[in-house]
């Protein structure tokens, strides 16, 4: 295996991961990337005009901020640039762009518009706290942030309850006891995850245990937060007259009858519709 400089065709737009916490894992293509950008679109242009600087990066290309409150209207500008022959250089505060980080959109549009596009790969908090984990990572699923207001945040877990693949979660220190309890409730309080904070940082630190063990664990907590959480052991199928009381029992709870049929019988493999009517005619 050789060892080569970065380089890149004029007209492309690469996307590049940056360090999550630990500046030495900046790779040597991230830094020749810099030095040959024409153009760097930047979720936080003051965060990446430090990271340059501390890279030993001269200031040769100007910063664009584009961030998730501005992307869609910056996206049409920097694929312009492209198109006019310059080296676009995508980044994000911290990991891979587009991954629960701006760049989705510009990615869409370079591809309409039939731009080059290229990636320097690099950290990954969710692919690192999968690693950790010691979870099953021979099948898994990124969900990124969970919703913030509760009963979104009941649907959502709702939705995953029957999951089988090891899921990964993105949450803020000051939310992480919360979350924790949910999915506890949803999941299970026996459900096996992690806690992975501050990846490749100083205070780095992993805890493994039941999603119960971990939400009694989870006070005072500070830093970058990814949540593991294994998936469901496969069920075997509710009956009908099974999924009905399901359904009726989510119903009590506050559900939509509509929404709650529409969920337990995606998991059951049964007619929405079946259940639906079933229940309204019990009801009469």
């Amino acid at each position: 295996m050789r060892v080569e400089q970065f380089s890149w065709d004029t007209g492309t737009i690469a996307l590049a991961a940056t360090p999550i916490g630990n500046l030495a894992d900046a790779t040597p293509r991230l830094v020749s990337a810099f030095e040959q950008a024409d153009l760097i679109a930047a979720e936080d242009t003051r965060r990446t005009g430090l990271l340059r600087e501390r890279l030993g990066v001269g200031r040769r290309a100007p910063l664009v901020s584009c961030h998730e409150h501005n992307e869609a209207d910056k996206a049409e500008q920097i694929v312009s640039c492209a198109a006019d022959g310059q080296r676009v250089l995508l980044v994000s505060d911290a990991g891979m762009p587009t991954v629960s980080d701006p760049g989705y959109v510009i990615v869409q549009a370079a591809i309409k518009r039939g731009i080059p596009l290229t990636v320097l790969p690099g950290p990954s908090a969710p692919l690192l706290a999968l690693a950790l984990s010691g979870l099953p990572t021979d099948r898994f699923c990124f969900e990124g942030f969970l919703p913030r207001k509760q009963a979104a945040l009941m649907r959502r877990l709702e939705e995953l309850s029957g999951e089988e693949r090891t899921m990964i979660f993105l949450e803020s220190p000051r939310r992480l006891a919360a979350s924790l309890g949910a999915l506890a409730q949803v999941f299970g309080p026996s459900r096996p995850a992690a806690v992975c904070r501050e990846l490749t940082k100083m205070h780095e630190e992993v805890w493994r245990g039941t999603l119960g063990e971990l939400k009694e664990k989870a006070k005072d907590v500070r830093g970058e937060i990814v949540i593991v959480v294994a998936g469901a052991s496969p069920q075997a199928p509710l009956e009908e007259s099974e999924a009905v009381k399901l359904v009726l029992s989510r119903v009590e709870s506050g559900e939509r009858l509509k929404d709650a049929a529409k969920v337990v019988a995606a998991k059951n493999g049964l007619s929405a519709k079946t259940l639906y009517n079933r229940i309204l005619a019990e009801r009469k």
